[in-house]
């Protein structure tokens, strides 16, 4: 069951998502799924306003890979120079020489067994989702349709708090539902409109013909469902 968060709880999460904290570590601080993280940030900031912030954070992620990687080029160049390595003579290089010692332990690697296990082929993708056999709909849900009454059909790689699956799966169609009425509206434009879908049967029903139109998942603020 989901955990509830406090009004409390849901303006800290906002406030640390702002200044940086990723999804992942609130979910461990408040002790809830990253799910409900992500619906929580999604329902108080907008989804245009979450997206940027998540783009921001892995702009930022990446920046500081790149630079803790410029580092550490940096520390095998100087290690790896031929003066450094045969002028032992120069004080200056003894002294440098004492202050690499600290960074490069003396027989401090020791050799481990390799484990044996047969290894899951299993895509990483069907772990992250869920049959719709599984699935225990709200009495009501919302879809964003066009004014024809057309399905909006997205594909995975649309939703960035799936981006880390593998590109064939980020490739799969979609549909997204709703729980929350408000939350639906938000993410509507004006060539769109929210439809109710009072009886929520109608996606095991229709199942097969979603699959015939190359739809596999449907994506919902608490899971990924595999039709």
């Amino acid at each position: 069951m989901t955990k509830r968060l406090t009004k409390k709880q849901k303006e800290e999460i906002v406030k640390g998502f702002e200044a940086g904290m990723n999804i992942e570590f609130l979910s461990q601080k408040y002790i809830c799924t990253k799910s409900t993280i992500m619906r929580n940030l999604k329902n108080n900031l907008g989804e245009s306003k979450y997206k940027e912030l998540i783009n921001k954070s892995k702009s930022l992620k990446e920046k500081s890979k790149a630079n803790k990687n410029q580092t550490i080029n940096l520390l095998e160049t100087k290690f790896d120079n031929e003066d450094f390595k045969n002028d032992s003579n120069d004080p200056k290089v003894l002294n440098e020489n004492i202050n690499a010692s600290n960074f490069v332990p003396i027989d401090s690697f020791v050799e481990i067994a390799p484990e044996v296990f047969d290894m899951d082929n299993s895509s990483r993708k069907e772990l992250s989702s869920v049959p719709i056999s599984e699935v225990d709909f709200p009495r009501v849900v919302y879809m964003i349709v066009d004014k024809k009454i057309e399905l909006e059909i997205k594909f995975l790689r649309d939703f960035p708090e799936w981006e880390f699956l593998p590109q064939n799966d980020l490739n799969r169609k979609t549909i997204e539902i709703f729980f929350d009425l408000n939350i639906a509206k938000r993410s509507c434009n004006k060539e769109q409109k929210v439809l109710k879908v009072p009886n929520t049967d109608v996606f095991r029903i229709a199942a097969p013909v979603l699959i015939a139109k190359g739809i596999s998942r449907i994506v919902c603020a608490e899971n990924l469902i595999a039709l």
